[in-house]
């Protein structure tokens, strides 16, 4: 209803509709869902958003959350902050209720629906998670990520610290951070990734992952440094595939002057989709040039050469 042009916010008793879904009940936990899910066909986002956030308080059943925090996500009402990083710190005493699956897939949940609000105020939470060795690592992932998401350049000495820690036994966490940083794109963060890709490569050798995420952070800061490009060419002869393809859009993205000279040593890589890649990123810095040079000259593969044949048909395509 309107009153005036304005929506006339009906009064509901949050109980009482509580009560009618069997929250508190000891009914299934699926006819809760189910329950929760036709709120959306009754009410309005405001009374809605009051519904979420009261389920989100009392309620201790993972399903009966998990779905409510999924559905308040659409809505991304402010006031369900509160209450997600209730959830997510287990202020609520609910870590005494539930599974310790369950619980972790909960505060996983919350740590993403709270990362798509992009406030700033939820970073000390995330980063307390973060910071807890003793939490578990799916938890500290997905602040890790959620920091990234956010973007707030108090996450960056943090992140910094967690990449760089020795002590650090998860280098999946390692990854989320890197990821992280990227994505934040503080220029703080470019020494300590080169220093990853420069030590100890006998164990970066076997975690290419983690060198992918460093260069992939690294391409994104989109900068023409001479230790980032040492570190990035280093890289163009790294024994995995995808960190030399990684390399390699990071220095097509770098704006350096000799992007193009360092990219072109990968057009004779042993890897067909190394020698793909390079040859795109050749395509984007220099032009048609470099297709007509390959389909001119003998040296070149003939996969590269029907690569290249491939993209002039599609510029022509486009021309058209």
């Amino acid at each position: 209803m309107y009153l005036n042009g304005v929506s006339e916010r009906r009064f509901i008793d949050v109980d009482l509709v509580i009560s009618e879904c069997g929250i508190n009940s000891n009914i299934d936990q699926e006819i809760k869902v189910q329950n929760i899910i036709n709120l959306e066909n009754k009410y309005d986002e405001y009374e809605l958003v009051q519904l979420y956030n009261h389920i989100l308080t009392i309620s201790k059943e993972p399903k009966v959350l998990m779905t409510t925090i999924t559905y308040a996500d659409k809505l991304r009402d402010e006031s369900t902050l509160g209450p997600l990083v209730d959830l997510l710190l287990t202020k609520n005493g609910i870590n005494e209720e539930l599974e310790p699956d369950d619980l972790i897939n909960l505060r996983v949940l919350c740590a993403k629906a709270i990362s798509n609000y992009k406030d700033t105020s939820v970073v000390g939470a995330l980063l307390y998670c973060l910071n807890n060795k003793d939490e578990h690592y799916k938890v500290r992932l997905a602040c890790a990520d959620a920091l990234g998401k956010i973007g707030d350049k108090y996450a960056v000495a943090p992140l910094i610290d967690l990449v760089q820690d020795e002590e650090e036994k998860s280098v999946y966490l390692k990854e989320s951070a890197a990821s992280a940083l990227g994505k934040i794109g503080d220029l703080r963060a470019v020494d300590p990734l080169v220093s990853i890709l420069e030590a100890k490569q006998g164990f970066l050798d076997k975690f290419s992952f983690l060198k992918e995420r460093v260069i992939e952070a690294l391409g994104k800061l989109n900068i023409d440094n001479h230790k980032v490009i040492k570190a990035l060419k280093k890289s163009l002869l790294d024994s995995s595939p995808m960190v030399r393809i990684n390399a390699i859009e990071a220095i097509m993205n770098s704006g350096a002057d000799n992007a193009s000279e360092l990219i072109k040593t990968c057009l004779f890589d042993d890897d067909k989709e190394v020698q793909k890649n390079a040859l795109i990123a050749m395509y984007n810095l220099e032009g048609r040039d470099i297709l007509e040079e390959v389909l001119s000259l003998e040296e070149y593969s003939d996969y590269l050469k029907e690569e290249a044949q491939n993209l002039i048909d599609e510029y022509e395509d486009d021309d058209e």
